[in-house]
């Protein structure tokens, strides 16, 4: 019973989120960010922000262990992965909020 809930749950945001991204306009886009503003805490995108560079970091060492065959390798590559991530992904940050598309 509760996997079909999640599952239901799960289909439903992913219409919305379809919907959303196809279906928006300026005044649903200001209910979504406010919406976002009073759900999301900045504690929370820190921690989600962390996670899913633990998931990515997990990941690069489990296929280049995969590649190489040295556990040693792999613990390298995933050491050094992280680090230049962080670098790139704030360059790329840094780079949109230059762009003016989409901005309000």
């Amino acid at each position: 019973m509760y996997f079909c809930f999640r599952q239901k749950d799960l289909s439903h945001q992913i219409n919305m989120i379809i919907d959303q991204i196809l279906t928006s306009t300026k005044k649903t886009a200001e209910k979504g960010f406010a919406a976002d503003i009073k759900s999301e805490r900045p504690i929370r995108s820190i921690v989600k922000a962390m996670s899913w560079r633990i998931v990515g970091t997990v990941d690069t060492m489990v296929i280049s262990w995969y590649v190489t065959g040295e556990l040693v390798m792999a613990l390298s590559i995933g050491s050094i992965e992280v680090i230049t991530k962080m670098v790139l992904y704030y360059g790329h940050e840094r780079i949109w909020n230059l762009i003016k598309w989409r901005k309000q």
